[in-house]
């Protein structure tokens, strides 16, 4: 389970996010991290049982860096003040996003379980969108099953203005065919992810999460 620990950390960084309080509180990091990584371990494998295709992975290895890129950012806090991992079936950790997986986001006040596909390059989006051209049904059935309503309510992403290159404007699926990303979030209360059942609320929404990914998956080149 995510421990109390874990959260008085991440609000502590929040409020030193500089270098030397890390370095002088990296004890305590180190056992954050080792806490997010375990819990991830056995996420992955309560979702390994339904998804075999990201079994390959691990906690240590689905986990991104706490160190951010500020080479282009005004925000020059050297820390991410959350803890994320990204699990898909790519086995390559340069290539997560060429695949719709399962995205754990643990902060206070901030923790969420996602997925689905961000911002899919080219030849990936293009299959998407076919499928959802010539089968809009299936993919709605997706969208509006009761389990992923229940847990997802349903899917968001940024829009094209206008109707994707070789759609008609009024192509009757053209709100569909306009998505540039199909993303699924899950938000969490503090209490629910500190508490010793968020392990198995997870594998709930993560299987709910399956058959959208799988969807989304089955376009990929």
């Amino acid at each position: 389970m995510i421990e109390k620990e874990t959260f008085d950390f991440l609000k502590d960084l929040r409020k030193n996010n500089n270098r030397d309080w890390f370095k002088s509180n990296k004890p305590r990091y180190e056992a954050a991290k080792d806490n997010v990584e375990q819990f991830i371990d056995q996420v992955i494998a309560k979702i390994s049982k339904f998804d075999p295709s990201i079994s390959h992975h691990t906690g240590k290895s689905a986990m991104f860096r706490i160190y951010r890129d500020v080479r282009f950012s005004k925000d020059k806090s050297p820390y991410k003040t959350h803890f994320g991992a990204h699990v898909t079936g790519a086995l390559k950790k340069s290539e997560i996003h060429s695949r719709a997986g399962y995205y754990i986001h643990i902060s206070p006040g901030d923790t969420m379980l996602a997925g689905g596909a961000y911002m899919p390059q080219g030849p990936w989006l293009k299959g998407i969108r076919a499928q959802i051209a010539a089968d809009p049904k299936a993919f709605k059935k997706v969208f509006n099953a009761k389990a992923f309503k229940t847990y997802f309510g349903t899917f968001e992403g940024d829009q094209l203005k206008t109707a994707p290159k070789g759609y008609p404007k009024d192509h009757p699926e053209i709100e569909l065919l306009r998505y540039k990303s199909f993303l699924a979030t899950h938000e969490c209360a503090d209490k629910d992810v500190l508490s010793k059942d968020f392990l198995g609320h997870a594998a709930k929404v993560f299987k709910a999460l399956y058959p959208f990914d799988e969807y989304l998956n089955k376009a990929v080149v």
